[in-house]
C-alpha cells in the first residue's frame, strides 16, 4: 500500500541521518498532517495506481573554487606532518591520532569520506572499522585494491562521539585535502555520504544525497561521483545494488571493464 511505501522511505531516511551523525530531524507540520491524512484514507480509498512521472534530470553542479595549485616542494608527507601538528579547531583536543589518508600517488580513484571514527582515530588509518571493511570489498569488486587507490576524509581528526563535523570544522580542514588532491592528481573522485558531498560541492537548496547520488558532479575540475556511505549500506543492505551501479559508472568513465558482481 502507499502508506507502507511512505513509512519505508521515512525509515530509510532516518537511518541515513543516524549514520551521518545527526540525532534530530526537523519535520514540517504540513508533512505531518499529510501523513495523518494518508493513514486515515488507506482503508477507505484504493485509487488506481498511476505511473510515476519521470524525475527531471539533475542539474549540473560543480565546485565554484579554482583548482588549488601544488606548492613547490610540497609532498604528501609534508601535508601529513602539518596535519599531525594542527590545532586549528577543537577536534585536536580529544584525538589519539590524525588520519591524513592512505594509498598511492596519481590514483585513478580518490575516495573521500567525512571524518575518522573510533577505529581510525586509534590506528591513524582511514576506513578500518566495519565501514572500512565494506569499502575495501567495494574497491576490490571494482578490480582495484586499497594500495592502488587513495582513501581520505574531509576532516583529519575524529569528532567527539563520531558526530558529523561542523561546517566550520570542515572549512578549517579542507585546505589539507585540497593540497593532497593537487599532489595526487586523481582521475576522478568518489564522495562517500552526504557530509562528504556537502563539504566538497555547493548543492542547490533541497538537493540531498538521494537526489544527487549517481549523477556526475565536479570538484575543482575533477569528475566527482556521489554515492552512499558504507555505514549506510551496513544498515540498509538493499542499498548495495544502487551503490554498485554508481561504481560501475565510475569504471565506465575510466574505460575499465566491469567485473561481475559476486554473490555474498
Amino acid at each position: 500500500m502507499e502508506l507502507d511505501g511512505i513509512l519505508n522511505d521515512v525509515s530509510a531516511y532516518l537511518e541515513w541521518e543516524l549514520d551521518e551523525g545527526r540525532r534530530t530531524v526537523s519535520v514540517s507540520p504540513d508533512v505531518v498532517a499529510e501523513l495523518g491524512d494518508a493513514a486515515g484514507k488507506v482503508e477507505t480509498e484504493m485509487p488506481e495506481p498511476k505511473p510515476k512521472p519521470q524525475a527531471p534530470p539533475t542539474p549540473a553542479v560543480s565546485s565554484s573554487t579554482p583548482r588549488t595549485p601544488a606548492k613547490p616542494g610540497d609532498s604528501l608527507e609534508a601535508v601529513a606532518a602539518e596535519i599531525a601538528e594542527c590545532t586549528a579547531c577543537e577536534l585536536h583536543e580529544a584525538r589519539t591520532n590524525t588520519v591524513p589518508g592512505q594509498g598511492c600517488m596519481h590514483p585513478d580513484i580518490l575516495f573521500i569520506g567525512e571524518a575518522p571514527g573510533a577505529d581510525e582515530d586509534a590506528q591513524g588509518i582511514p576506513f578500518v572499522g566495519r565501514s572500512g571493511q565494506l569499502l575495501t570489498k567495494m574497491i576490490e569488486a571494482m578490480g582495484y585494491s586499497r594500495d592502488t587507490v587513495f582513501i581520505a576524509n574531509i576532516n583529519k581528526c575524529r569528532p567527539p562521539g563520531n558526530r558529523a563535523p561542523s561546517p566550520a570544522e570542515m572549512q578549517v580542514c579542507i585546505p589539507y585535502l585540497k593540497r593532497q588532491i593537487s599532489l595526487l592528481e586523481p582521475k576522478l573522485i568518489v564522495a562517500l555520504g552526504a557530509t562528504a558531498i556537502n563539504g566538497l560541492v555547493d548543492l542547490p537548496k533541497g538537493m540531498g544525497i538521494t537526489k544527487v547520488r549517481g549523477s556526475w558532479l565536479e570538484f575543482e575540475g575533477i569528475p566527482l561521483m556521489p554515492t552512499f556511505h558504507p555505514a549506510y549500506m551496513l544498515r540498509n543492505p538493499n542499498m548495495k545494488r544502487p551503490v554498485w551501479e554508481d561504481l560501475k559508472n565510475v569504471l565506465r568513465r575510466l574505460g575499465k571493464p566491469i567485473p561481475e558482481m559476486k554473490k555474498a
